[in-house]
């Protein structure tokens, strides 16, 4: 059941593009919940890497989906911490091989049909802020706001690279380029939820912009569309 004058936010857009960094800021500042998909994909991954099973294997994959236990916690700060059968992964999946092996598995059907179905539950309930592949289209086809958030190659490689580097994983720039290159390629053209913006989406090119000033952006739009609909329910 939607709570009183909750919306649902929609955001996705490329590898890099700083979908998460931006959901957990408008979120914070709407008091809504920060849901991260994504995180449940890399999850996936990360439990099929340990158990070094063929993540290329759809069948496999999907009955893993089916039995892996995977919550999202929201954390005073803001943060969501993730769990995996109960053990906090919310650094363990944001290494390049889990990120690598992400983009496999979640092209696989059958995860993402066991995956979504939680996922549209969170949406149901409104005020909530949804990052994530196909958060526009499948999981949230619904959402009154949907933002495409993009940035240039480049510049999505070097944010990538200096977060790496934060967390103390070295890694060249140039490979980061080149494997945001060939993620792009292959999330754009794959068959099962590939990349792309939503008809009513409004595309937000954040290459040269703050931060703060994309997170403005959104918060304003989605305080529009909040008064917008309020105005026609009490009409």
């Amino acid at each position: 059941m939607r709570r009183p004058n909750s919306i649902v936010i929609a955001i996705d857009g490329p590898a890099g593009a700083g979908k998460s960094t931006v959901a957990k800021l408008v979120a914070k500042r709407l008091g809504y919940l920060y849901v991260d998909t994504g995180a449940m994909y890399r999850a996936v991954a990360l439990k099929a890497l340990r158990l070094g099973m063929d993540i290329n294997d759809e069948v496999m994959m999907s009955q893993l989906a089916q039995m892996t236990d995977i919550a999202l916690r929201q954390q005073s700060d803001g943060n969501v911490q993730v769990l995996l059968d109960g053990e906090d992964v919310t650094e363990a999946i944001r290494t390049p091989d889990v990120s690598e092996a992400s983009s496999v598995v979640s092209a696989h059907l059958g995860v993402r049909e066991a995956l979504t179905a939680k996922q549209r539950l969170l949406a149901e309930q409104g005020g909530v802020v949804m990052e994530g592949r196909d958060v526009q289209t499948v999981v949230a086809p619904d959402a009154e706001v949907k933002i495409f958030l993009t940035a240039s190659l480049e510049e999505r490689a070097k944010r990538r690279w200096l977060e790496m580097r934060q967390r103390g994983v070295d890694i060249p720039y140039e490979q980061v380029l080149q494997d945001l290159k060939e993620r792009d390629e292959r999330d754009s053209t794959r068959s099962v939820a590939p990349l792309r913006k939503a008809p009513d989406a409004v595309e937000i090119d954040t290459t040269g912009m703050t931060i703060d000033e994309v997170v403005d952006k959104i918060v304003e739009l989605a305080r529009q569309k909040a008064i917008s609909l309020k105005g026609v329910k009490e009409g």
